[in-house]
């Protein structure tokens, strides 16, 4: 793929279809279905609460990395700056999308998160990995380049 080229998957099919990153102003339909593309790029962690987890995450188009994490603990502020760069790194064909854990506890309890940072990898709706610890760099893109 080029480095200019987003892959963006259809929210009506489920198609990936290739977009010159210098053409997203054109409205680009899915190639297999016609519909506009939804073209939320995402180049910095989001912000996702209890009220919009299943929206935001479980019904993204996008494969989602959620860092569970807390202000309070420090490997979790040391990982922030990891998911800053690989969400440039990886714009447009993955969400990073981060929930703290005091503030969302349906959340935390549902995923059964019991230490932080936990990551948990979504893909089509479901969970598919899910990694407790401050991982480096090199360590989380590898495992998001096997599920991604």
């Amino acid at each position: 793929m080029a480095a200019n080229q987003l892959i963006i998957r259809c929210t009506k099919c489920g198609a990936k279809n290739r977009v010159p990153e210098n053409r997203i102003s054109e409205s680009p339909k899915c190639g297999k279905c016609g519909t506009i593309l939804n073209l939320e790029i995402f180049d910095a962690p989001v912000n996702v609460t209890d009220a919009d987890f299943e929206q935001a995450v479980m019904q993204s188009p996008l494969p989602v990395l959620v860092d569970c994490w807390a202000p309070w603990c420090g490997p979790c502020r040391a990982v922030g700056p990891i998911l800053d760069s690989l969400a440039k790194t990886y714009r447009g064909r993955l969400k990073i999308a981060k929930v703290n854990v005091d503030e969302n506890p349906m959340t935390s309890s549902k995923y059964r998160i019991q230490s932080i940072p936990t990551m948990l990898f979504v893909k089509n709706g479901s969970l598919v990995d899910q990694v407790a610890g401050a991982l480096p760099k090199e360590a989380l893109e590898a495992r998001i380049k096997s599920f991604i």
